[in-house]
């Protein structure tokens, strides 16, 4: 990257590009604590609710389903608007909707919570990673991306074992009014102090520090944009790798890992929740490593395909319910985890099969097969497993995401470039 000119204020370009990824970073963290959270308090909801293992799916599940529905709205509004005001919004809605649900006295009270937790947060992600996009150099996209799930993994690690203590201490009720409260603070925070793009803070763009020509906007209206986005044939397959392999992973991790743990090998739920903590720990940390590799590899599809194989293999003594010792189950778990972000690199992925212009529109469209497949798998895990146990209910998951690794194979290869633009 060529030596910016002197009258540039580096270290207020530095900090406002941290400012601005911290900030909206801590909004995707409480994200991620409520994707998964209703694993290490599914006995808890059971009880308080008289729930099934059905209305318990379709509880946890309602929070995708609405996530799902906003991915592609989000992503254009945040190519019109900026992510800075989208995602304040959206923290006062998410937290609204987790104080309703540490408060909901019904089961009906408690969807309408969790409904408003998953709009709220929806919009988190792809507003992150469209900062990311202007905030840092083009050849570091991938390794931020492993940085933003290494974030958001946090508050996966935050909703497992610690929420499991936490709940011990206090209540599942507390725990969320709390949430709720500091996702109010967060945007009252990003409001104020995030930027959208270094010209809003009347500094040169990345693009321009690198002595590369400005990416050109796009003039049409917003749905063409969209259709532009849908239209094009190599926009899909990240999108079926999302739905397959990473639906299938936040399905299991996000619900049935406990349940399956106390039930099939008779775990405490303290032990089945340090089993998942670490796999997500595992996730974490291999989504930095992922990220970084394809970066410095130059390649996508490749590093997606070899690492959603290993992910394939760990479902298979899953399914077939083999016997776990200590060590077997915990190797297990992090292998699990570690294998999981084969899925993430569909992001960069897309955003280089796309004009720059409509990135978030095409990161978002990718990013609703991630939701879209536990909307579906979870609710639908419930109703095998109320019926036929977990062998076969976790057989779904497993075969969902053998789909999403044949998905991968079809993923172009744009060797960390983006096609659409001449000399990128």
């Amino acid at each position: 990257m060529p030596a910016p000119t002197p009258s540039v204020d580096l270290a207020r370009l530095r900090r406002l590009r941290w400012t601005s990824f911290a900030l909206v970073g801590a909004a995707y963290v409480l994200s991620f604590f409520h994707r998964i959270a209703p694993a290490a308090i599914a006995g808890e909801l059971r009880a308080a609710f008289s729930a099934t293992g059905a209305q318990l799916g379709a509880l946890a599940a309602t929070y995708f389903s609405v996530y799902t529905l906003t991915q592609v709205p989000t992503g254009v509004l945040v190519d019109r608007l900026g992510p800075r005001r989208i995602v304040a919004l959206g923290g006062v809605v998410a937290g609204v909707g987790s104080i309703l649900f540490g408060r909901a006295t019904t089961l009906s009270a408690a969807a309408v919570g969790r409904a408003l937790v998953g709009l709220g947060v929806s919009v988190t992600f792809v507003s992150l990673l469209k900062l990311v996009a202007a905030w840092f150099r083009e050849e570091e996209f991938a390794t931020l991306s492993g940085y933003v799930m290494f974030m958001g993994n946090l508050g996966a690690i935050l909703s497992a074992a610690p929420l499991a203590w936490a709940v011990g201490v206090t209540s599942w009720r507390n725990v969320f009014v709390a949430v709720g409260l500091s996702s109010l603070a967060g945007a009252a925070l990003t409001f104020l102090l995030v930027r959208d793009r270094p010209a809003d803070a009347g500094l040169p763009s990345m693009r321009a520090l690198a002595g590369r020509a400005e990416e050109a906007p796009h003039l049409g209206r917003w749905w063409e944009g969209l259709f532009a986005v849908a239209r094009n044939r190599a926009t899909w397959p990240g999108f079926f790798v999302n739905l397959g392999l990473g639906g299938a992973y936040l399905s299991f991790a996000g619900l049935w890992a406990v349940p399956w743990l106390t039930t099939v090998h008779g775990m405490t739920r303290d032990r089945a929740a340090a089993h998942t903590t670490l796999m997500l720990f595992s996730f974490a940390l291999s989504s930095v490593v992922v990220g970084r590799l394809s970066d410095r590899l130059g390649r996508r599809r490749a590093p997606a395909v070899a690492i959603g194989a290993v992910q394939m293999l760990c479902w298979v003594p899953i399914v077939l319910g083999v016997p776990l010792s200590p060590l077997a189950g915990f190797a297990l778990f992090a292998a699990m985890g570690a294998s999981a972000p084969g899925f993430t690199l569909s992001w960069a992925a897309v955003k280089e099969v796309n004009p720059p212009a409509l990135s978030g529109t095409a990161m978002a469209l990718v990013n609703t097969g991630v939701f879209l497949g536990p909307t579906i798998y979870q609710p639908l895990v419930g109703w095998v497993l109320d019926r036929a146990g977990f062998g076969p209910a976790l057989a779904v998951l497993a075969a969902c995401a053998a789909a999403g690794l044949g998905a991968a194979l079809l993923v172009r290869e744009t060797r960390c470039r983006n096609v659409t633009v001449p000399g990128a």
